[in-house]
């Protein structure tokens, strides 16, 4: 048989993809250069810092609001500090003050170094605490905070050295005793480490597991590591562009595990794609004496023309999702959308150019049997369960059945999807960077008992903050009588300004910081806390909703109407990815909020008081993406037997039979990767691996293999209708092969 023929035009990808296989080891070369440049500054850091070093803060000031200004006035230039926390003890006890006195003297022989302790003033004749120093002891009075200022002078790990000392000194003249360092700096570098541990925790768990599906979907390591090579220069060369990003934004450190997740499951899909499809292209011709060079380059050509243009589209609805991102203010969302487009076009670039360089390297060894096709049940599955699906299958069967009651199934998967969605009503925004420390944090025991033990001490999850002592207490006044608002403090001098730190529930925080602001003093006054910057940054992004949403929207449907010429098709594929992404948020709400996921996951449901704001945002956007590229898997091949003269109703049941093995495939290793990630600590990550890895599970299940070809079959006289004005637009613009 003859090589396959690509056609009598070969577009731009074709030609691409086979300058790459003509001359792959140059294509492979640039591809090592680019990479050794990414692993040089990202991970190396030939520059001076590595990523992990460029890395911003992990939790609190992510918007510009009204709370970032009282935090930078309360901060004035007040130095930095360090915290030695003790509890469990009697602070009264001689030998715990000679050992506070002790340290006191070596601290002093540090330059730039100020120690303040309780002990430095009086206690009342009643013998409470002076006001002064009353947020240095427990509420419980069996404990206090010593408190290590630093000037420019001081050097840091001279001061943690004996704090750490001093620990150890209390722990072991007082068994039983907490006794631990922290401070804002600390936890820092605690979230960071937290997230690199998690970063390779998932990588190590999604990547073995994404190659045993990919060995059963292709019989044979050869092919299945070809994706696995993609994913790996996705992974580097995002970082090496998030590297690049750090001197342009604040890059948090949810930001290198978000993408390096996105990458990771794009690169394996489109991989997937690529090998599967040269596969089908390359047995076209049976006798491997056929397969020559030219057949191998032919097949290189058709693959890029087909599958490789699904990939483009692909992509660009991914991109489009992530440049939806840009729309909002914090700097921590547009870092995130910079970083997926990236890794966006560093997967389809591998795609169209190393996957072809390999898959000509490869040649008839691709296709041969693999060694595990000869294991004994082994080979019958991986024949059973390979990449290129017979005419007639189950999915063309499942179709099939679905077809004859198009309309009752269509109304049935609209009916589950909207009961999972359900639990999303009580949906409650929270911040679970700063109110779900992992438990695998070094500071994990100082803030859960700095927050438990001292109340006047801990950061307020409410506070008002004013330029005088006197503003700040009438405030104060005014705001105790507030619903949900369990008492406030006394008005203490900070940086710039004086703080009361109202004390409320975690749960009604956000209500009563819109409360106090709905009802302005007629001075100068903030609101901050952890609550207030939760709101500040829900604002934030709120006002970036409209603009975001119209070109995610808008951009979808232009690209799938270019793509069909039906207008009904994008406006379908957008309610059944928003019917799918709003069970996942239901799904969060039930598992985190309520707390069912508490035990599975290793988590304090007491923590964690909704889902994170961030997470929300991410889970529509990257949802989205996710289900547009399996709408392109199936509509390129749907699209693909209609233009060949199937009818509507055969086209729609051998397109889902053509696609559906690799969109099986392709969602379980994008289930698998987000899972993985999900087995961190970091608890935003733990919210967004689940969340995504359960949008694509039901856009896998219910949405593309019920309700898209229910309602295909369903709507199929009016599918691919669209204006006349429209049409002829498309007859002019249209995305052909």
């Amino acid at each position: 048989m003859a090589a396959p023929d690509p056609g009598p035009r070969v577009g731009r990808l074709g030609r691409l993809a086979t300058a790459s296989a003509r001359h792959p080891f140059r294509t492979l070369a640039a591809w090592l250069v680019v990479l050794g440049i990414a692993v040089a500054v990202a991970l190396v850091g030939v520059t001076g810092d590595d990523l992990f070093d460029r890395l911003g803060s992990s939790g609190d000031s992510w918007s510009n609001g009204e709370s970032a200004e009282a935090d930078e006035l309360l901060a004035g230039d007040a130095p930095d500090r360090v915290t030695l926390l003790v509890h469990g003890l009697d602070p009264t006890s001689g030998r715990f003050r000679d050992l506070v006195a002790h340290l006191g003297e070596r601290l002093d022989e540090l330059p730039g170094v100020t120690f303040a302790t309780p002990f430095a003033l009086p206690p009342l004749p009643d013998g409470t605490p002076d006001p002064r120093v009353v947020g240095l002891f427990s509420a419980d009075r069996e404990g206090v905070l010593l408190v290590a200022s630093l000037d420019g002078s001081a050097r840091d790990d001279d001061v943690l050295r004996e704090l750490r000392d001093a620990a150890e000194e209390i722990r072991a003249a007082f068994p039983g005793a907490v006794a631990e360092v922290g401070g804002s700096a600390l936890l820092v570098d605690s979230i960071i480490a937290t997230s690199e541990s998690d970063l390779q925790r998932g990588e190590a768990v999604a990547l073995p597991i994404a190659l045993v599906v990919m060995l059963v979907v292709f019989g044979g390591f050869l092919a299945a590591g070809m994706p696995l090579v993609g994913a790996i220069v996705s992974i580097l060369g995002g970082l090496g562009a998030l590297f690049g990003f750090t001197y342009l934004l604040d890059v948090n450190t949810t930001v290198v595990n978000v993408v390096t997740a996105v990458g990771l499951g794009l690169s394996i899909d489109y991989g997937l794609l690529i090998v599967s499809r040269f596969r089908e292209e390359y047995r076209l011709a049976p006798d491997a004496g056929e397969r020559s060079t030219a057949h191998r380059l032919a097949a290189i050509t058709r693959t890029a023309e087909t599958a490789g243009r699904t990939v483009v589209y692909s992509g660009t609805t991914f991109a489009i999702a992530a440049l939806g991102l840009l729309c909002f203010e914090p700097d921590i969302v547009k870092a995130i959308g910079l970083g997926a487009l990236s890794v966006t076009v560093i997967s389809i670039a591998s795609a169209l150019t190393l996957l072809p360089a390999l898959l000509a390297l490869s040649g008839e060894r691709l296709v041969r049997p693999g060694a595990l096709t000869g294991l004994p049940g082994v080979g019958r599955m991986l024949t059973r369960f390979g990449d290129v699906a017979p005419d007639e299958g189950f999915f063309s069967r499942l179709t099939r059945r679905i077809q004859r009651h198009p309309a009752v199934v269509t109304l049935a998967a609209f009916g589950v999807l909207l009961l999972l969605a359900a639990p999303a009503l009580s949906l409650r925004l929270a911040n679970t960077a700063v109110d779900a420390i992992p438990r695998s944090s070094d500071q994990y025991a100082f803030v859960t008992t700095l927050t438990a033990e001292f109340p006047h001490a801990a950061t307020p999850r409410v506070a008002l903050v004013a330029t005088s002592e006197a503003d700040a207490r009438a405030w104060a006044d005014e705001v105790a009588g507030l619903e949900h608002v369990e008492s406030v403090g006394e008005p203490v001098p900070a940086g710039d300004g004086w703080q009361v730190a109202v004390v409320v529930d975690e749960r009604t925080g956000g209500s009563v910081v819109r409360a106090i602001r709905a009802d302005p003093p007629a001075f100068e006054h903030w609101v901050t806390g952890a609550d207030a910057r939760t709101v500040d940054f829900s604002e934030s992004l709120a006002s970036g909703i409209p603009w975001a949403v119209l070109v995610i929207g808008l951009g979808t449907v232009l690209l799938l109407f270019l793509m069909t010429g039906s207008l009904v098709i994008p406006l379908k594929a957008l309610v059944a990815s928003a019917l799918s992404l709003g069970a996942s948020i239901g799904l969060l709400v039930w598992g985190f909020q309520d707390g069912a996921f508490a035990g599975l996951m290793g988590f304090d449901p007491d923590t964690v008081s909704g889902v994170d704001t961030l997470v929300v945002l991410l889970t529509f956007v990257f949802g989205f993406g996710l289900a547009m590229d399996y709408e392109m898997f199936i509509l390129s091949r749907v699209k693909e037997r209609r233009d060949a003269g199937a009818s509507d109703t055969e086209a729609i049941a051998l397109g889902l039979q053509q696609s559906g093995r690799i969109i099986t495939s392709a969602a379980l290793i994008i289930i698998v990767v987000f899972a993985g990630f999900a087995t961190g600590d970091l608890m935003i990550i733990k919210q967004l691996g689940v969340a995504l890895a359960f949008a694509v599970l039901l856009d896998a299940t219910i949405v593309r293999c019920l309700l898209v070809p229910a309602f295909m079959t369903w709507q199929r006289r009016i599918l691919w209708w669209a204006p006349r004005w429209m049409t002829r637009v498309h007859a002019r613009f249209g995305l052909r092969d």
